[in-house]
């Protein structure tokens, strides 16, 4: 039995596939983590997201902001430069009900206390401990589930609340910013507060912004922390325990794969070309 870890999909099918028949993959024993952003950009995001939902209690997922934006297009909520013939033709899909419950239905946080496994899509605030962690990603996900969900979302996308507070007086003000934490962080400045801004990879030119990992956070320090959403991060060194997964399929590079037991990677270069 072996555990998986896969970095932002983005609809590159073909070589998930690939990937999983190079390590014998098998659904009735292994298990496949999933750092989320299943969809957009990659061509075959449709069957990327049926074959995710088909793994059943094999596969564990954690929502991307291109995966909220998904469930936002499908719910008449409009999201800038996301509505695309890749989108579309999931919309459009015979099983898209199926699909967009299935997907409002995972987490923000995947945790495995016995192991010390901890999965998220983008990264989690240097601020908090993982009770905490745990008790924010419950908490988007309970609204999310909830009846009332595309009025959150409209609330909530495109949220521009950046500033750490350990004392949130509006409670919609808080989930904004953790999903903000959740899905969409890369740098923070040492008082908390995000940049929501800059992608590129850290040099002495971001400074004095830092990225979210390399702000300690003595709480985490047993776990192992897998991340994925910062595909230009490249070959950048985190710390041992943080584990960057996105390495830019989508773009042309490779997807990436990272197998638990013996701490070993495997790699499938992109199909895709970039202009």
């Amino acid at each position: 039995m072996s555990t998986y870890f896969v970095g932002d999909i983005h609809g590159c099918y073909n070589e998930l596939m690939k990937l999983l028949e190079k390590v014998s993959f098998n659904k009735k024993l292994d298990s496949l983590w999933v750092t989320g952003d299943l969809v957009n950009r990659g061509s075959k995001s449709l069957e990327v997201m049926r074959f995710i939902s088909s793994l059943g209690s094999s596969a564990r997922v954690v929502l991307g902001n291109h995966d909220l934006n998904l469930i936002a297009t499908y719910a008449n909520i409009k999201c800038k430069n996301f509505k695309n013939d890749i989108i579309l033709k999931i919309l459009e899909s015979k099983d898209i009900d199926f699909l967009i419950y299935w997907l409002r239905k995972q987490p923000f946080l995947q945790i495995d206390k016995i192991r010390k496994i901890i999965m998220v899509h983008a990264g989690i605030h240097p601020f908090w401990n993982v009770k905490l962690s745990i008790n924010y990603s419950q908490k988007l996900q309970y609204v999310l589930c909830g009846h009332n969900y595309t009025k959150f979302l409209k609330s909530i996308l495109n949220s521009s609340v950046v500033r750490y507070s350990d004392d949130f007086s509006d409670e919609l003000e808080l989930l904004k910013f953790n999903l903000n934490v959740f899905t969409k962080m890369r740098y923070c400045y040492c008082d908390g507060t995000l940049d929501m801004k800059h992608k590129q990879s850290p040099s002495k030119d971001t400074f004095p912004m830092l990225p979210w990992f390399s702000i300690n956070n003595e709480s985490l320090k047993d776990y192992f922390l897998f991340f994925g959403h910062w595909a230009s991060l490249k070959h950048n060194i985190t710390p041992k325990n943080v584990i960057s997964l996105d390495t830019g399929c989508c773009w042309g590079g490779t997807l990436s794969m990272f197998r638990f037991e013996d701490q070993r990677w495997f790699r499938q270069n992109s199909e895709m070309s970039v202009n």
